[in-house]
This record gives C-alpha cells, structure tokens and sequence, in this order.
C-alpha cells in the first residue's frame, strides 16, 4: 500500500474482486445469472467491487486462462484497493480459471469460495449446476497453490438468501482485520514503566507480519502540549467534547481540564502528522510528575473515535485493540485480567484505570481522577481517568504477543460475556463470565501470556481467528468458540 494512497483501513468501503466461474460444457446462463444477483448483492450491501465488462469474457465469467489473465491484469491495477476476493460458482466452474486468476494476481488477500445449490426439480442438462462438487475441485487446486481461503456456513448456498448475507458479512469483517493489521502503523509514547517487563515485545518479529512502530519521547508530546494555547480553538473545541463526554464532579479544578485538553490535541496532532491507526502510550507515572495530568481520557475519546489506544506502552497489546476494532467496527477496551468473583470458577474481574471508551461501556461514565495513582503522585496531578461498571453484554477478548525466545507471533481468542453482578473496586470494573476460565488462565500462565487483554461488545471470535490463522498464519489458541 502506496503512502500516498494510504486510507485508515477501518474508514473505507471494503471493496472485493469477484470471479464469476464457468465450465463450458455446463450452462452458461448460471453464470450469466450468477453474474447479475452477486453484483445486485454488493450494490445492496454497500460494498465496492472491481469485475470487467461483461462482455470482456463470454459472459462475463472466467473460464480460460485468456480469461484469467484478464481478470488478474484487472485485480493487480487495483491492488490498493481490493480488500478480498469473492469466488463465485453458479455452475461447476473451472477450477483452473479461478486458481490461475488469483495466483496471477499476486494479491495476497482472503478468498471467499461460494458455490449455488442445485434443485431437485431442475437437474437435466440445461437445469443442473454441480457446484456442489465444483467446489471441491478449485479448493483443491487453491490448497495445491498453497493459497488460503475461505468457505461459507454450508457448502452450498445462494448468493440471494439471509444466509449469505452473513457469509458476506462474516467475510468482510476477516478482510478488514487482515488488511488492518498487516498494515498497521502503532503509534508508541513514550517508554514503558520500568516495572513492567511483561511488555516487552518485538518491533522486527511484528514488523514481519507487516505491523510498523513509530515511536515518539514522551517530552516531545508534553513539550508540545505545554506550547498550546489555553485559548486556542482546538483546546476550546476539545474541551467541549470533553465536558459532553462525561460526568465531571464540581471538585475537579478547571485548569487541570485545560491540561487533558491540550494534551489531547497534542496527541491528536502526532498522530495526524504520522498516519497513525493506535497507539500505546507511558500512561505513569512520567505524565503526571512532569505534566501534571493522566492519559486516560485522552485514550478513552481516542478510542471512541476508533483510534484504539494501550496503557503502559503495550504495543503488543493495543495490536491486540485494533485487531478486535477490525473484526468488530465497533471501539474495544484494554483490561487486566485482574481478581476472581468470589467462589464462581467461571467468573472473574477485569479492570484498569481506566482508559475505556464510553460505548465500551455501555452505560454513563465519570471523569474524575485516578485512584491508585492518585494516593502516590497527587490527586491533583491525576485527573483524567474514566469511572464505572461496564454494562451488561456478549463480549470478544483476544490478545496477541511476539515470542521473542522462538521468533514467532502467538495469540488467543475467545468469547464471553459482561454481566452486571456488583463488585466494590473503584476505576474501570468489567465483571465477566468465560467458559472454562480456570483451563484459559492455565493457558495463559503456561505459555507466558501478559496480565493486558482487549476486549470488544459482540461475539467476533471466529472473525479473529479466521484472520489470524488462516491468512496471516499466528499461531493462535481459540478458547471454547461455537463451532459454528
């Protein structure tokens, strides 16, 4: 992806290539039909779409390897901009056609294989398909390729059916997170808390996978946030979204709102300049000794605007927030996994400071200062942290890690739920209830997995494995996903 063509990946239209297959000997009309209700589908969908002419190929599918070289001339002069490519089969295709276009292509993107059923009623010459079994042959020639792709919920299915709608939605969401993370420009502020070992990572091992660091001193940002007019137009603008954002308790003294302002502002203007998608960010306790505010709301109204961002400069951890972002459109939060929920094996407490964005959690928050932190620094240095119980609902976790020790990127992924049973603790409290979760923890503690995990509203497991397995080859533990 050019840099001058560079678009936030989860601000644009996702956009496929589509192959309408055929086999000569079958009738041509599936194809032509096929042709009609796929492009009729993304048009309703709102989803982009690159396909040739119909009349470019006899009609309009890929047969040959006249037709296929094509079709791949037509994908790689929109490489930029091909987020996946959707393989449909109205009729048994021609399994060497499609592998050969995508092969040519050298996109390197998800591949969505969908075949049309057959009616009992319509199987003599002119009626029959056999997409059913043409399936089977070009996954087999795409496996030969050593391409990987994906399939729809049942081997066969209509593209004009509620069930495709999901496959096809099911199917964006992993070339999102795909195109996302192997694109992906992390900003990291600042140093990570002497204290914590536990996030370190590596920049070359994630770099492989095509995730880049940017770093930046955290002085440069004080540096230019101190420089910030109280009275600029872009502190006045922060501060009005500040003050709808949350509840601001009367005893929270005006200039230290000022602060967070500017602050903000002076993060939002980094990021502009250097094309930043999340960050992670030296949350303690440099910020408040030198500046004399916390980070969180700033990294709460960040997150809100789907700029995902990680305390303690864990970049692992806020890759971990944008992979969920991809998957879900919708803003993650960063917890740790943090106390058990009395006698219940399946429950425990998640929590931070916190750095939450309001839809995260689901409910009217407080912005007041940090408790812990506050004790030891000063309240007055701390305002900014984000208050409350997370609502009730169905949640995704996942985190990701580089193993430094054997050169490779690991994750997990699962899913669960909020709940609202109560919990006493001040800060961010998200009370959760995980399937198995004693097995999961011994996981974790096994193999060396951090106390940060990201979590997301919404069950997208099967999204972020698909993803991170699949295509981008992580090796990665799901933990008790639906099969289905």
């Amino acid at each position: 992806m050019t840099e001058q063509a560079r678009q936030r990946v989860i601000e644009k239209k996702i956009t496929f290539g589509v192959i309408v297959g055929t086999r000569g000997f079958f009738n041509p009309k599936h194809a032509e039909n096929g042709r009609k209700e796929i492009i009729a589908k993304l048009d309703e969908k709102g989803f982009g779409y690159h396909i040739l002419p119909v009349d470019a190929t006899p009609y309009g599918a890929v047969e040959t390897l006249a037709d296929a070289q094509k079709y791949a001339k037509l994908f790689r002069e929109n490489q930029d901009d091909i987020d996946g490519i959707i393989v449909i089969l109205p009729n048994f295709g021609d399994e060497q056609g499609v592998v050969e276009t995508i092969s040519r292509s050298k996109l390197n993107v998800p591949v969505l294989v969908q075949a049309y059923n057959d009616s009992t009623t319509a199987v003599d010459v002119k009626g029959r398909r056999d997409a059913f079994c043409g399936k089977l042959s070009v996954c087999n020639n795409l496996y030969q390729y050593g391409i990987p792709f994906t399939g729809t919920k049942s081997h066969t299915v209509d593209v004009n059916t509620k069930e495709f709608d999901a496959d096809l939605d099911y199917f964006a969401r992993v070339c999102r997170t795909v195109k996302g993370l192997t694109n992906a420009r992390i900003g990291t502020i600042g140093a990570r808390p002497k204290p914590f070992q536990t996030v370190r990572y590596s920049e070359k091992i994630m770099q492989a996978t095509g995730i880049t660091m940017v770093p930046v001193d955290l002085s440069e940002i004080i540096g230019a946030a101190n420089k910030i007019d109280d009275t600029h137009a872009t502190v006045k603008d922060k501060l009005e979204k500040i003050r709808a954002y949350g509840k601001i308790p009367n005893t929270i003294v005006e200039q230290n709102i000022v602060k967070q302002a500017k602050l903000s502002v002076a993060i939002d203007n980094w990021n502009t300049e250097n094309q930043i998608d999340a960050t992670a960010i030296q949350c303690w306790s440099s910020i408040q000794d030198n500046y004399g505010c916390a980070t969180c709301l700033s990294m709460s109204m960040m997150g809100e605007e789907l700029m995902p961002s990680a305390c303690e400069v864990d970049a692992a951890g806020v890759v971990s927030m944008y992979g969920l972002l991809l998957a879900a459109g919708t803003p993650p939060g960063f917890l740790d996994w943090n106390n058990n929920y009395g006698a219940d094996k399946d429950m425990c407490v998640c929590t931070h400071c916190s750095n939450y964005p309001k839809s995260f959690m689901g409910r009217e928050i407080e912005i007041s200062n940090l408790d812990i932190l506050g004790m030891t620094l000063g309240a007055e240095r701390c305002f900014g942290a984000i208050k409350g119980h997370v609502a009730a609902g169905e949640m995704t976790y996942f985190r990701m890690s580089t193993d430094d020790i054997n050169g490779r990127i690991v994750s997990y992924v699962g899913e669960g739920e909020f709940t609202d049973d109560p919990f006493p603790m001040d800060g961010g409290i998200a009370v959760c209830r995980v399937p198995r979760l004693q097995a999961l923890m011994r996981y974790l503690t096994t193999n060396g997995f951090e106390h940060h995990v990201a979590m997301v509203r919404g069950r997208y497991g099967a999204v972020v494995q698909e993803a991170v397995e699949s295509y981008l080859g992580w090796d990665n533990y799901s933990h008790e996903l639906p099969e289905e």
